[in-house]
């Protein structure tokens, strides 16, 4: 096990940081757990398998006994239910699965009620997922937290596994410290529930007329069900798809965590994860803050980042970072409202500081050196040990399963495709020019350069002085500084990430920057 350095531009998010919770001891270490699924039934996996085809939400109980690096524990009465639509292709029985510690008991593992188990399929690195939802906690962009397992079922060793965090209440009080909004998912779009059958209508965050029912097929409501009120939902999609350009770029922001909305798409683009809103339509979920009523972004699901996904002929080593796939009205609205475009860039220059292979090849090479013996004993993996080396650096050509679709098909290697990703973004992405008047434009707090070196430029939204503004470090502590007109000297202040904060006793507004 080891313990994970995060990136110098770590800015934990909940308002400005994220609370402390008792998952992030399981969290926090990169390590392998040892999982242990005991079940009464015999034939267990012919009944989680026929309960995955009913799709009617039956779950399987047993008990389990989980070892991690703070020690064992043993929890009965939890249940099980398989799930995935790509990812139950997975070959032989090593499928993805969820696992339940509170439907029939009051009990917790490290405060969590669920933890979902994923098979890593077309994935021969297992590192896909883990490497860009790290890469998303380190920049505070609200997404999951990945470990390993090998996971044992009455005995047996089913294979090594993704541990990861569930999106529900408890991931909300950590990273939102709310949980009483509304929680959506976007529906899978191969179909509603865990058989695969059903609709295939898509989560585009399009208009479809004012009847809540008409969005079912769409989204899933995780919280606040027996109310069952999508106004919220409803409301927003309207504005989106049907206000001008004028009122879109005049109201549409103050809805959001802006920032975080922006940089979560971003990470999409950059990272090549097209399995998600950008192109498939899948993937995420949207949270409606009850305090605040600010909307949040939330990534899920991540296996196919680094260009797995096949996307109707788009290249993700080559995507251009404005890419906008037909039907997709949040990604439209932003490149067409221009103020919303340069906003979007300049969050896509932040997240990239540290997109390259000297900041990512060494984490890429620490996750490697943890989890290749147990790549190596997993019976049921997709790819052979010497496949799981190759692709880490370059890309391997393989017989069905990455993609679908079947024939040979090429899985992108992980630093390969950094090294090309961002060649191609240094030619398509001008980081020098984005920033500077078009920032001045803007109604938003915004602050430049960044990386500043000794002094930082303010832009104020109108009504605030500089006597408004002041920075606070990672660790929340106010940090003096020389005001000067509209800059601030940092000359003095240490290397890292900082938040310039402007308020007046009324809105209160935020932004992120770095002093080198």
């Amino acid at each position: 096990m080891r313990i994970r350095t995060l990136l110098p531009s770590l800015l934990l998010a909940s308002g400005l940081f994220a609370q402390t919770a008792p998952s992030d001891s399981l969290f926090n270490v990169d390590q392998v757990a040892e999982v242990h699924l005991t079940f009464s039934d015999p034939n267990f996996w012919t009944t989680l398998v026929t309960y995955y085809n009913n799709d009617q939400g039956e779950e399987l109980m047993g008990s389990v006994t989980i070892t991690d690096q703070t020690g064992t524990r043993t929890f009965d009465s939890v249940t099980v239910a398989l799930k995935g639509n790509s990812s139950y292709s997975h070959p032989g029985n090593k499928k993805s699965f969820k696992l339940d510690f509170n439907d029939f008991a009051d009990q917790k593992f490290h405060g969590m009620t669920k933890l979902h188990f994923n098979n890593c399929w077309s994935d021969p690195t297992f590192m896909r997922e883990k490497v860009f939802f790290d890469y998303c906690q380190d920049l505070g962009i609200r997404a999951p937290r990945v470990q390993y397992a090998n996971i044992y079922m009455n005995g047996t060793l089913w294979g090594f596994y993704n541990m990861v965090e569930a999106v529900d209440k408890e991931f909300l009080d950590r990273h939102i410290d709310d949980d009483a909004g509304n929680l959506f998912k976007a529906a899978d779009n191969f179909g509603m529930g865990g058989g695969g059958g059903g609709s295939t209508a898509e989560a585009d965050l399009k208009w479809y007329g004012t009847a809540q029912a008409d969005y079912y097929d769409r989204y899933e409501l995780k919280t606040n069900e027996s109310d069952n009120d999508w106004t919220d939902l409803l409301d927003l999609l309207d504005m989106l798809n049907n206000a001008s350009d004028s009122y879109l770029q005049a109201n549409f922001p103050a809805r959001w965590k802006w920032n975080d909305l922006l940089r979560s798409l971003a990470m999409d683009n950059m990272f090549g994860n097209l399995d998600s809103y950008i192109q498939s339509a899948r993937n995420y979920y949207l949270y409606h803050d009850s305090t605040n009523l600010e909307w949040h972004w939330i990534h899920w699901d991540a296996n196919m980042a680094f260009g797995s996904y096949p996307a109707q002929g788009q290249n993700a080593l080559t995507l251009s970072p404005t890419y906008v796939a037909t039907n997709r009205p949040l990604m439209t609205r932003l490149m067409a409202v221009q103020a919303f475009r340069l906003d979007y860039l300049n969050r896509y220059c932040e997240i990239h500081q540290n997109f390259n292979n000297a900041y990512l090849d060494p984490r890429i090479d620490s996750i490697a050196t943890l989890i290749q013996p147990h790549v190596a004993a997993d019976p049921n993996k997709q790819y052979t040990l010497a496949q799981f080396t190759a692709n880490i650096a370059g890309d391997i050509t393989v017989s069905g399963g990455g993609g679908g679709g079947g024939g040979q098909q090429t899985i992108r290697g992980l630093k390969s495709f950094i090294t090309t990703r961002n060649n191609s973004l240094a030619t398509s992405l001008d980081c020098s020019t984005v920033g500077l008047e078009e920032l001045a434009a803007s109604s938003a707090l915004r602050a430049f350069p960044s990386p500043a070196d000794e002094v930082l430029q303010v832009v104020l939204p109108d009504g605030l002085t500089m006597a408004d503004v002041r920075i606070i470090d990672v660790m929340s502590r106010a940090v003096p500084v020389l005001v000067n007109g509209r800059t601030i000297d940092v000359s003095a202040m240490a290397p890292g990430m900082y938040v310039l904060v402007a308020g007046d006793g009324g809105a209160v507004h935020s932004v992120r920057f770095e002093k080198n």
